[in-house]
C-alpha cells in the first residue's frame, strides 16, 4: 500500500513539474481517461487493504477502463451525445464506494488495535 501511495505522489509531482499542455479538443477524453485510471488506483489500494490485490487485474483494469472511457467519450462526441456522462457517473460512483470501503476498513483496523 505504501508503494501505491508513493507512486501516486510521484506521478502527481511529475505531472505538476513537467510543462505539458493538452489541446482543448482532447481535454474531455483525457479527463475521462484519468478518472478511470484514478478509479483503478483507488480500487487497487482498497484491494491491498483487504489483502486480495492482484497485479494482473489491476494493470488490465487500469489500461482497459481508461481506454473504454476515452472511446466512450469519443464515440459520444461523434454521435453528438454526451456519453462521457456515463463514464463520469460510473467511475465516480466506484470512487466514492472504494473510498467508503477504505475508510471503513481503516476505522475497523484502528478499533481492533485499541
Amino acid at each position: 500500500m505504501i508503494g501505491a501511495i508513493i507512486g501516486l505522489a510521484l506521478g502527481f509531482g511529475i505531472g505538476i513539474l513537467l510543462p505539458v499542455s493538452i489541446a482543448g479538443g482532447y481535454s474531455l477524453y483525457l479527463s475521462v481517461a484519468i478518472l478511470a485510471a484514478f478509479d483503478s488506483v483507488i480500487g487497487a489500494i482498497r484491494a491491498n487493504i483487504e489483502d486480495n490485490f492482484d497485479g494482473a487485474i489491476f494493470l488490465s483494469g487500469f489500461i482497459i477502463n481508461s481506454m473504454i472511457a476515452g472511446v466512450l467519450a469519443y464515440a459520444g462526441d461523434l454521435l453528438g451525445i454526451p456519453l462521457y456522462y456515463a463514464a463520469i457517473f460510473a467511475f465516480g460512483m466506484r470512487l466514492f464506494n472504494n473510498f467508503a470501503r477504505i475508510r471503513r476498513d481503516l476505522i475497523l483496523r484502528i478499533r481492533k488495535e485499541k
